[in-house]
């Protein structure tokens, strides 16, 4: 039953209608990252080195983020011109179909080279709509809650991006312990298939989201909301960007790269699959205290301590994984989780809050998609590239793990501090703004 006019919506509601898009978001970029690291370099980027067929299923992984600023740019323009709702069906949608897709895929050994092509078009539509899909998540949540609490209620976002991957590592690691032997045939389309199901989870618990609170007025939004971001907060978009770059790059090191170290260092697949599982988790856990302590301490002292921590830890993980005790491989990736989940579970309250009502979706979709097509979608390409021309040196990622934590922190400390900042929705009513 929806809540009558003005009323603001439950927390539960809430936490799924902004959990939602981006769990199924990145349980389809994480099954692709989990089959570029375990099939997909066999299946469509056959070569010599498996190193080689690695590095070429990660550059097709990065294609999809190619197509994701484009995607924030669309449904920010639709999402502050008409309202937010119709972009988070849309987008949701539009992902889930396209993962499934990817599942009934032939292979490059059944119609070669075009095995690889439909792929990187596949990934480049799950790009376009993954670009609309975490501004709006992050918008819902952000301006559904409480004055004093939005950066918990935006860190919802920040938490269906572990629940996705853990999602993603547990069907994958299902399939390898009950079919082992299926996983180079059809055992690897099935977490794609499954996909599916998620779209009518997803899309049941966006119905009724028309139920926001009503909040003080901004004013009508411009016609094209994108160029008044660029003509008059460029600041604000320039640092967003950043702090999306390094972002994302950690993230994405973490959730494809780790996977294919471990692997690489004599790690079992199983056993790979399992530390990630603990590192998501606790990345779940984590990614809701870090929201709740950026409503207490403010969003910059959160993050800027997320990524320096980050990038420090980072030399020491690399050891731990390639030291071969399993209590500490398991330990590697369980203490990186609160590190990486503080930046996580602050970072969609601290963008949103950097632009004004009317174009937040266009300015916060804008900023972050481009740093995570940069970030995100190189990451784990280069990663892969200074692994192997450094002569697979433990401190050679670590080293570019830093570099991108040092940036993180130079943009979070140019950004203003926004935990007293008013927001408003916009100038319509809760019902025209989420319908």
């Amino acid at each position: 039953m929806a809540a009558p006019p003005g009323a603001r919506p439950g927390m539960l509601k809430i936490f799924f209608v902004s959990c939602m898009g981006t769990t199924l978001e990145y349980y389809d970029f994480l099954i692709y990252g989990t089959a570029a690291s375990l099939v997909f370099n066999k299946l469509f980027f056959p070569a010599d080195d498996p190193l080689v067929g690695t590095l070429l299923a990660f550059a097709a992984f990065g294609t999809g983020f190619l197509a994701r600023p484009l995607g924030g740019i669309l449904a920010g323009h639709w999402g502050d011109r008409v309202g937010r709702r119709r972009m988070l069906i849309l987008t949701l949608t539009t992902m889930g179909l396209s993962t499934m897709a990817v599942g009934l895929l032939p292979t490059y050994a059944v119609i070669g080279v075009w095995a690889p092509i439909l792929l990187v078009v596949l990934r480049l539509v799950q790009g376009l709509a993954a670009g609309g899909e975490w501004g709006g998540a992050a918008l819902y949540g952000v301006e559904s809650a409480p004055p004093d609490r939005r950066a918990f209620y935006g860190s919802f976002t920040g938490a269906g991006i572990s629940i996705g991957g853990l999602l993603a590592i547990a069907v994958f690691a299902t399939m390898n312990a009950l079919f082992p032997d299926a996983m180079l045939t059809w055992g690897w389309r099935i977490p794609f298939l499954l996909g599916g199901l998620l779209i009518v989870v997803g899309l049941v618990a966006r119905q009724g989201v028309d139920d926001v609170p009503r909040q003080a007025d901004s004013g009508a939004p411009p016609a094209v909301p994108l160029v008044t971001v660029v003509r008059h907060h460029p600041r604000a978009l320039l640092l967003t960007f950043g702090l999306s770059l390094g972002y994302n790059a950690i993230a994405y090191i973490g959730f494809s790269f780790f996977l294919t170290y471990a692997v690489a260092v004599g790690h079992s697949t199983g056993e790979s699959l399992g530390a990630q599982a603990v590192f998501l988790t606790g990345a779940t856990i984590f990614s809701l205290v870090s929201g709740a302590l950026a409503d207490r301490f403010g969003r910059r002292p959160v993050v800027l301590v997320g990524a320096v921590l980050t990038g420090v830890y980072l030399f020491a993980f690399f050891w731990l994984v390639k030291n071969g005790n399993p209590v500490l491989f398991h330990l590697a990736f369980a203490l990186a989780s609160p590190l990486t989940a503080s930046m996580k579970g602050a970072t969609p309250a601290m963008i949103a809050e950097q632009f004004p009502a009317t174009v937040r979706y266009s300015g916060a979709s804008l900023g972050y998609q481009l740093g995570a097509a940069l970030g995100g979608g190189l990451a784990p390409t280069v990663a892969t590239l200074v692994f192997v021309s450094s002569g697979r040196a433990t401190w050679s990622v670590p080293l570019l793990g830093l570099a991108v934590a040092a940036l993180v922190a130079v943009c979070v400390l140019g950004l203003p501090e926004t935990m007293r900042r008013s927001v408003a929705v916009n100038e319509r009513t809760p019902q025209e703004a989420w319908r």
